[in-house]
């Protein structure tokens, strides 16, 4: 006798169980030897298909880096990679690092204590925040969403201690901020700070979080893209503040006061005042010091790096700090990310490969219009310009042919001239804060890459409408010229397709084909999109996934996206006449995963991806296909009512 149908299939999805029939649960029948034998490494909190793929990206990097940094291999002609390989060195460099200890940040801390009262922390703020110091709220500058040619100034909240709102209502959340204190105040008096002032600054730091935690957006509202566009006028702007001498400030460190900005989070800037203010003075400084200091220590001596473990791991559960090699191929492929990635793509992907890869994008393309053609729901207005949005799109697979301007500014100054690991990064983050603002008077580019090609994930931009597809995933168990086109569908159709299907869901559908949000539904349509997005909150709303539970709302645009994905890529391999079986068997292999309980929870409380194990079933089981391939039947452990699968694009 089978368990009864439920969403995401019979039995404790985490837990492998060896015999599973795929009629029960799909994703263990697939992957449960792999899950009983799978070791996830001692530095990392999980391992999955994507993490698989990123190890071994990860190892050929490393021992490339080490080989020139060695001079035992000479540089490549990539454009800055020998920057990318002198931080490296910097980094590598722990003899240097355990001397220097808390030398290199000294002056930032003597700045930051210095600060006396309020009135000092107006007069100062713009040179903070044009020094990269983390400040109490935040501004940047990108594309206007209602005009994706030209830039805008925005205006944010600051990120908050734990990894969300929601978090300070759960039962840890007491033990966590305990832990993030004892380690703040351990930094302090690693960093030269007595004791008790130590104590003082982490006590106000919690305090003034709190007020935070309180104010700002949780992850599922941030989910809601389009309702991060809140635009003012600078004297509505302005008139929000009293306390907090904002005219100063957007003179000081922007140089001018804009005629628009963009509130991210209106509820934030209607707290302002309450927030930043002469009584909470204290409060912010501690903040700011306790912000300063976590955030410096990784580039400090190794004494700072263990220092600043603890809290990670609490809320990870990875057992052991990464090695001191592990960290500086990390940093430099941190700071020189897209450098890296096209040195990555150069020497390990091939043309083969790309032009393979290109022609799946174009078959998944011509299948998405035909599916939209034929569409049931929507009416042919919104059915053309769905297709103007479609064939609109820009493709960058691989990697860039021409590296972002940032890079050739980036400066790396050796050891040998006084420069030391954490110098350089402070340098690096105040060169990328004066890059940002100076780009609010520039057209928006839209050739940069919003992914590096060593990056094993893919992404779409609703404001430059286009797909990313990096050199990295491009490989098995997502992609291999050598395996069945079946498996491949599967795999890396499924990524494409998902990513198109980013255009028209509930956040990319409420932008046009230059990027622009602008309705271009009619209402009937929109009506009923709505109604079948509900229908995907519901989907998976409520499932629980080992020690948490999904919240359906905050995962809802990723979820059609693979709804979109997986539907486009079966319609291409029943076009085709592949082997459906070997389709979904690959397309839960990539979504193997294997998870500490401490990054579960942390990582369902921000993400806005539902669990791998999760994706490959509840979405397989909304196909029809899924069914006739494995003759699942009412009573079996994938079976869910027809009534209840959810169809969209």
């Amino acid at each position: 006798m089978h368990k009864l149908a439920v969403r995401g299939g019979a039995g404790d999805i985490i837990q492998p169980k060896v015999g599973t029939r795929p009629q029960d649960n799909l994703y263990l029948a697939v992957n449960s030897e792999w899950l009983e034998k799978a070791v996830i490494p001692s530095d990392r909190s999980r391992i999955s298909s994507f993490d698989g793929i990123d190890l071994n990206v990860e190892k050929h990097l490393m021992e490339d880096f080490a080989a020139f940094a060695d001079g035992k291999k000479d540089l490549p002609d990539v454009p800055n990679f020998a920057k990318a390989v002198e931080l490296y060195k910097l980094a590598r460099d722990f003899e240097k690092r355990n001397a220097d200890g808390a030398a290199p940040v000294k002056a930032d801390l003597v700045l930051l204590e210095s600060l006396s009262d309020f009135a000092d922390f107006n007069e100062k703020a713009a040179d903070l925040a044009k020094a990269a110091f983390t400040l109490p709220f935040d501004f940047a500058v990108d594309a206007d969403m209602k005009n994706t040619k030209v830039n805008v100034v925005s205006f944010t909240d600051p990120d908050i201690f734990l990894p969300d709102t929601k978090t300070y209502e759960t039962e840890g959340a007491k033990d966590l901020l305990a832990i993030l204190e004892k380690q703040s105040v351990n930094l302090l008096k690693l960093a030269g700070v007595a004791e008790d002032q130590a104590k003082e600054y982490a006590a106000d730091a919690l305090k003034f979080d709190a007020r935070l935690a309180k104010v700002v957006k949780s992850s599922e509202e941030w989910a809601d893209y389009p309702a991060s566009y809140n635009p003012y006028s600078l004297a509505d702007f302005e008139a929000k503040f009293k306390s907090f001498d904002i005219k100063k400030f957007l003179l000081n460190a922007l140089g001018e006061e804009p005629e628009k900005l963009i509130v991210l989070d209106p509820r934030f800037l209607d707290n302002f005042e309450s927030l930043v203010n002469e009584e909470t003075f204290d409060e912010i400084k501690g903040w700011m010091l306790v912000k300063f200091i976590n955030g410096a220590a990784s580039a400090l001596s190794q004494e700072f790096r263990e220092a600043a473990f603890p809290f990670s791991q609490a809320l990870s559960g990875q057992p052991e700090l990464s090695s001191g090699d592990k960290q500086a191929y990390h940093l430099a492929n941190g700071l020189f990310s897209e450098v890296v990635g096209v040195y990555y793509g150069q020497t390990y992907f091939g043309a083969d490969a790309k032009a393979d890869v290109l022609d799946m994008i174009q078959r998944m393309l011509n299948v998405y219009e035909d599916r939209i053609r034929n569409n049931d729901w929507l009416s042919q207005a919104t059915k053309d310009k769905a297709i103007v949005k479609l064939r609109a799109l820009i493709l960058k697979v691989g990697y860039p042919d021409k590296i972002e301007d940032i890079y050739n500014r980036l400066q790396v100054t050796p050891a040998s001239e006084g420069g030391s690991l954490f110098s350089n990064l402070r340098a690096a983050a105040i060169l990328k804060r004066e890059y940002n603002l100076e780009k609010l008077h520039k057209p928006v580019d839209r050739t940069v890459w919003l992914m590096p090609g060593n990056l094993v994930n893919a992404c779409y931009d609703p404001q430059r409408n286009d797909l990313t597809f990096p050199a990295a995933i491009l490989q098995a168990p997502f992609y291999d010229l050598k395996q069945d086109r079946a498996s491949n569908f599967g795999g890396i159709g499924v990524v494409i397709a998902h990513e198109i299907s980013h255009a028209f869901d509930n956040n990319g559908a409420q932008f046009d084909e230059l990027g622009n949000m602008v309705n271009w539904w009619t209402d009937e349509d929109y009506a009923e999109f709505k109604k079948r997005t509900q229908a995907e909150i519901e989907l998976f709303n409520g499932i629980e996934y080992g020690p948490v539970v999904l919240n359906g709302k905050q995962i809802v645009s990723e979820n059609i996206a693979d709804q979109g994905g997986l539907t486009a890529a079966v319609q291409a391999a029943k076009d085709e006449g592949d082997d459906m079986k070997k389709l979904f068997e690959n397309f839960a292999r990539v979504w193997a995963n294997k998870q500490l309980t401490e990054s579960i929870k942390t990582l369902v409380a921000i993400d806005v991806h539902a669990p791998g194990p999760e994706r490959a079933n509840v979405q397989s089981q909304c196909q029809d296909e899924f069914y006739e391939a494995f003759d699942v039947k009412p009573g079996d452990g994938m079976w869910l009512d027809p009534e209840k699968r959810v169809h969209i694009w």
